[in-house]
């Protein structure tokens, strides 16, 4: 049994798609490529697809990640490019890599997050970002099955700042835009409870919804606070040569 780890992303309008949504799109595209998908047992078979860590409905990603097990071998390339063809445009597959070591949940530990702010001065923004940086705990409340749930969601972050673009606005209003990495912590810290905490901190309340995207989750490098690539090690792992022996033809 074959595995594929993908990466795919959720742009534009797409980025309110559900995760259930996405799963019925994704189960559809498999269909129409032919991928060769390993079945679950039992009296209602699912294809074996694994995810990890879907992002918020309503924010775009550029990394999501998902695991398929195949019973047949395919090219991670070629059937990339099929299932991306086979996905409504904004909902892309733009990365593929053979599945060579384990792990790959235990691999998303942090993302970064970019917050558009539209109608926010930088200068206010980089007032709260500092407020909320100097704090030592940040309380936020957020609707939970059995109620609110209090929690604090300054510990999560490992990095907050405030940047501007001008090139990127999208009008003549005042636009920051923020920068977030946060650890994968539990209760999950998310770009909405950050921003909750800004708002107790420095009383920032942007008049428009921000525009959140994940743009990337992996490893946490703790001494540099960059996040990896959690497919790397699978790249590696492909790439390096297997001592005494050739390698395996991989069927097309």
């Amino acid at each position: 049994m074959q595995r594929i780890r993908l990466r795919y992303t959720k742009r534009g309008r797409l980025r309110f798609t559900s995760h259930r949504d996405f799963q019925r799109a994704f189960e559809r595209a498999l269909r129409r490529a032919e991928v060769p998908m390993a079945y679950s047992a039992g009296f209602t078979p699912h294809p074996k697809v694994s995810y990890a860590n879907a992002a918020p409905t309503g924010t775009g990603s550029e990394a999501e990640y998902l695991e398929i097990a195949l019973t047949a071998a395919r090219d991670p390339q070629t059937l990339r490019a099929l299932l991306d063809e086979s996905m409504p445009v904004g909902l892309d597959i733009v990365d593929a890599v053979e599945a060579r070591t384990s792990g790959l949940a235990d691999r998303l530990t942090a993302s970064v997050w970019e917050l558009r702010l539209t109608g926010v001065a930088p200068a206010d923004a980089a007032h709260a970002v500092a407020a909320f940086l100097g704090a030592e705990t940040v309380e936020v409340q957020r609707t939970a099955k059995n109620g609110i749930r209090t929690f604090d969601a300054r510990a999560a972050v490992v990095a907050l700042e405030s940047q501007e673009t001008a090139a990127d606005r999208p009008t003549d209003q005042p636009c920051a835009i923020l920068r977030l990495v946060v650890r994968h912590v539990t209760p999950a810290v998310r770009p909405d409870d950050v921003l909750s905490g800004l708002r107790a901190v420095a009383d920032l309340a942007p008049p428009v919804p921000a525009a959140v995207t994940r743009l990337a989750q992996g490893l946490l490098d703790e001494e540099t606070g960059t996040v990896t690539d959690p497919l790397a090690p699978d790249r590696e792992a492909t790439t390096a040569p297997m001592a005494g022996s050739a390698a395996a033809p991989v069927l097309a």
